[in-house]
């Protein structure tokens, strides 16, 4: 049986005198609601109801749900007010008076989490987009002193390389490149005073990095090659060059709505993160959340809430920004055969080989 108040308890342990805040987006005009939206904000009121049963043990406080108005997009920045009870707040000072925030979300809010984080030291969050109630059986389910092993086992052979070097399962092949660059990880352990990071998802469990986006004068980026998409039974390529998708090649609808996509706002090409999913328990069912815990993955968009350069003043405009990620686990239709990381000094470490992990 998922036990809520073992991973609240394990994931942020909550001390005497914080301020815990839950807060989920909510549908608005151009913005349709839908059953698992709906799921999702009951499954919030589940959580914080736990919350607040722990709190009575712990001595912290839980505020009243903080519901605003759905972004539309995810990593966009949040709208100026939100509703916290029978009262209309001003939605940035309601999370800074927060010392933890779990966004169960439709859109992802990691982003604008994360700039907060940086003006706060005393303020983290986990950004839980798209979770859903049957991951308590999954993902949430899973021993997480095991997927935070894992975690550093490959922060500690990515860091210092130079190169990841990624084949696929349809033969295609990709570099991305690693330098100017520190991974981190994200492991499902965020306490208060956690030093680094104190953004995280839920379910948790990878290891990540955003490749060197070519910001330093005179030195393009490295990152090449040709990334394979599957979606709606049509395989897309994406072509890279210098950390930009450059061109889509495919002949049906997708790869025409994708080529329009880029071209709509150039700065949605950029290549934003590539990951490694450890989490065992984490199934691929299509959601994007638990999806990228299973495996191999890469984004594109927005980067500068992971460690990039690439943020919302750089897209045409805020209703265009994105950060989307893209899976290669195992029950995706395409897998990542081999994956290496390559140093300086021409060591190449591999981390999935015959599309299985060998951390």
């Amino acid at each position: 049986m998922f036990d809520v108040k073992k991973l609240l308890i394990d994931v942020f342990d909550p001390q005497e005198g914080e301020k815990v805040t839950v807060m989920v987006d909510v549908p608005r005009e151009g913005v349709a609601d839908d059953e698992g939206w709906q799921a999702r904000r009951v499954m919030a009121a589940e959580w914080r109801d736990a919350l607040v049963d722990l709190a009575e043990d712990r001595g912290f406080t839980v505020n009243p749900l903080l519901e605003f108005p759905a972004t539309g997009g995810n990593n966009a920045d949040l709208p100026s007010t939100g509703q916290q009870g029978e009262e209309v707040v001003d939605l940035t000072a309601a999370l800074q008076a927060s010392t933890l925030v779990l966004a169960m979300t439709q859109f992802s809010a990691t982003a604008p989490l994360a700039n907060l984080a940086d003006a706060n030291e005393d303020f983290r969050a986990a950004s839980m987009p798209g979770v859903e109630k049957r991951m308590e059986g999954t993902a949430l389910a899973a021993d997480y002193s095991k997927v935070a092993a894992r975690c550093a086992a490959i922060e500690d052979i990515m860091r210092g390389a130079v190169v990841c070097d990624v084949i696929f399962s349809t033969g295609h092949r990709c570099l991305f490149d690693l330098r100017h660059r520190t991974p981190e990880k994200d492991d499902g352990f965020l306490p208060r005073g956690k030093e680094g990071d104190r953004i995280i998802n839920l379910p948790s469990g990878e290891t990540f990095v955003v490749p060197y986006e070519g910001e330093l004068e005179a030195v393009p980026s490295w990152t090449a090659g040709t990334i394979p998409v599957m979606e709606d039974d049509e395989m897309v390529l994406f072509h890279v060059a210098a950390n930009q998708v450059i061109m889509v090649e495919g002949d049906g609808p997708v790869a025409e709505r994708y080529g329009a996509f880029f071209d709509d706002d150039p700065a949605r090409a950029n290549i934003a993160e590539v990951a490694f999913g450890v989490n065992d328990k984490a199934e691929v069912t299509g959601c994007v959340l638990e999806d990228e815990k299973a495996g191999f993955h890469w984004a594109f968009g927005r980067s500068d809430h992971l460690g990039g350069v690439v943020g919302v003043e750089d897209f045409e405009s805020p209703e265009t920004v994105i950060h989307q990620d893209i899976v290669y686990a195992e029950g995706n239709p395409i897998q990542v055969e081999h994956a290496v990381l390559v140093h300086p000094d021409g060591r190449r470490v591999p981390v999935i080989e015959d599309a299985k992990y060998l951390v």
